[in-house]
């Protein structure tokens, strides 16, 4: 997830690319980089790691009337000035937001046709690519160059030889048009460019725009026009910055439609019922000999741990145990050669995993993280790394980068499993196609969330909540109590639902609602007994179920929450958006600070 910026016209290019990247900040902030073309017609590239302050220290005083720039959130290779974009080849320059999931096929081949690469992105094959097609028509060098691309992107292109014309492409990432007076602008989001102009276009996916000061024109992949809609932008800058929500929450659950589909991307491999990891370098052999899995983690990433030990179980069969960071190294593990340690970690900063992670390695083990941010201290400490590309997160409350966490824990359980010959090729299948269909099931959560308010505007008066599960669903259950703690300041626990009787019951009564997360499966009457159980006690529920399930579960509950169809083992990822839903419209109604919860940070640096 990058912020790409692009503007010609008459006015100052330098100053309007660097304002504009400021606003893009939220996006990336691991490397900046902008190219211009000069008024000698030369192209001029100023790129560096780390903020765009830095860009900016580097840049002289230049005229221009037409320039690209980007900031980065890395995704292939390190935070470093060599993978800043822009990248570029000849005449070519180019900035890229997605994933070029067949980069290395494409890659190779460029290499034997004596093409160099400077970089470990994935973007400069795209560079490299225009280049070779290019003859004397950019547009029509871009076109045919995607034409050999797989995965996602939004690109602007400039070359020294079209100084008066930029040209820009989308699929499955964001891209718009800004249109001012003698002036254009492209941009990966609405806030970019708002001090500029409030008349949008929407690029929608394959399509391709070439931008000239006076002009915009719009075309399919085939070359044939395409007609758009202008629209007028109402918002002022601070919303923009949200992209029109009112907190960077809302924003962020509303990206998981995204974020899981960035964690996927290019690692599914359907034919062969298997999943790739580029990054992690074990072979079959080294994954048979793991006799067990630790996985250490705080917060939110341990309630996905707990989710990965019903999956490394149930799928891998690999004896798989979860502590929390700041306990595992005062507890005198037992662990041995034999055990992989696994961290997972939002920042890659958190100080009590990172503890915990130097402890096991004095053991022995092998260490694998899981972390959104490449370049964090937890990839350099240790032995590989699984990055979930779920892009920034403001809010303090972890939503994208928690469903991003559990989708790399199915993939590398089905991975474990497939290696251990503990599932066969049609299972494997089976799961990485439904997988592949939980962007578009989160989509039809987000569409009904006006129903999830309904439910939160209920019971926002309840000063407990519980939350229950059983099996795969009990993760759930004590994500959504943290969830509603952390930002309601409500008091919630979560339980595994069949505890009910050894103690909690005591605790319900009428003044306090039980959300059950209760999908079909194997698990279902169970968690319908204890539905009974606290009806019994006249404790209002909130039952979360498949749709298939809706009219059936309306006999016990006093809400119900549906969500779509999936397969057993995969359903968390749904029920998660619920309850983080439930959460933040709870916080809502109450008017708490739901971005900035009291007494609490994003990244936990201290022990």
């Amino acid at each position: 997830m990058c912020g790409i910026i692009g503007y010609i016209g008459d006015g100052d290019t330098v100053k309007i690319l660097l304002e504009s990247l400021r606003k893009l900040e939220y996006r990336g902030y691991d490397s900046a980089g902008i190219a211009i073309i000069d008024d000698e017609g030369k192209a001029r590239i100023f790129k560096i790691e780390g903020e765009i302050s830095k860009l900016e220290s580097i840049i002289p005083g230049i005229s221009s009337r037409v320039g690209i720039g980007h900031t980065r959130w890395a995704t292939h290779g390190r935070p470093t000035t060599e993978n800043a974009h822009p990248h570029c080849s000849g005449n070519i320059c180019v900035v890229h937001n997605g994933i070029i999931e067949n980069y290395q096929e494409l890659k190779d081949k460029l290499i034997s046709e004596g093409f160099v690469f400077i970089s470990d992105t994935d973007t400069e094959v795209l560079a490299h690519l225009i280049n070779k097609y290019y003859t004397d028509d950019l547009r029509l060098a871009v076109g045919t160059a995607l034409g050999h691309v797989r995965g996602s992107y939004a690109i602007g292109v400039l070359s020294n030889e079209h100084p008066d014309e930029l040209i820009a492409a989308r699929k499955d990432s964001p891209l718009i048009i800004g249109l001012g007076k003698d002036e254009n602008f492209i941009a990966s989001d609405i806030p970019a460019i708002l001090k500029y102009t409030n008349r949008i276009i929407y690029i929608d996916n394959l399509e391709l725009i070439s931008v000239k000061q006076g002009s915009v024109r719009i075309f399919n992949m085939e070359g044939n026009p395409v007609e758009k809609e202008e629209h007028i932008i109402e918002w002022d800058l601070e919303a923009a910055e949200k992209a029109g929500y009112p907190h960077f929450m809302l924003k962020e659950i509303h990206e998981q439609t995204r974020s899981i589909h960035e964690t996927m991307a290019g690692r599914l491999h359907e034919l062969e019922g298997d999943v790739n990891f580029e990054e992690l370098e074990l072979n079959r052999n080294e994954i048979m000999q793991f006799q067990r899995i630790e996985i250490i983690a705080c917060g939110t990433s341990y309630n996905a741990g707990l989710l990965g030990k019903y999956l490394f179980e149930g799928l891998a069969g690999i004896h798989t145990d979860v502590d929390t960071g700041s306990e595992f190294r005062y507890s005198s593990p037992v662990l041995a050669p034999s055990t992989l340690v696994i961290a997972i970690t939002q920042s890659g900063e958190t100080a009590d995993t990172l503890a915990a992670i130097r402890e096991a390695e004095s053991y022995g083990c092998m260490t694998l993280a899981i972390t959104n941010v490449i370049g964090s201290t937890i990839s350099r400490d240790t032995s590989h790394t699984i990055y979930t590309r779920a892009g920034p997160e403001i809010g303090v409350a972890a939503t994208k980068s928690f469903t991003s966490q559990l989708v790399v824990l199915y993939l590398l359980a089905i991975h474990f499993a497939r290696a251990r010959s503990r599932m066969d090729v049609d299972r494997a299948r089976m799961l990485l196609s439904e997988l592949r269909k939980i962007p578009g099931h989160v989509s039809r959560i987000l569409e009904d969330a006006g129903t999830i308010h309904e439910c939160a505007s209920m019971f926002v008066k309840a000063k407990n909540y519980f939350f229950i599960g059983r099996n795969i669903n009990y993760p759930v259950a004590l994500e959504g109590a943290l969830k509603l703690k952390e930002i309601s300041y409500i008091h919630a626990e979560g339980y595994a639902a069949g505890e009910l009787k050894h103690g909690p019951l005591a605790l319900i009564s009428k003044d306090v609602p039980v959300v059950a997360i209760a999908p079909q499966g194997h698990t279902y009457d169970k968690i319908l007994s204890n539905i009974k159980e606290v009806t019994a006690r006249d404790a209002s529920v909130i039952a979360i179920v498949d749709c298939d399930d809706y009219c059936e579960i309306e006999k016990f509950a006093d809400f119900v929450i549906p969500i779509p169809k999936t397969d057993e083992m995969l359903t968390p990822l749904l029920s998660s958006v619920a309850v983080q839903l439930l959460a933040y419209y709870t916080a809502l109604e109450l008017k708490c600070s739901i971005d900035k919860p009291r007494n609490l940070a994003k990244s936990v640096t201290v022990e």
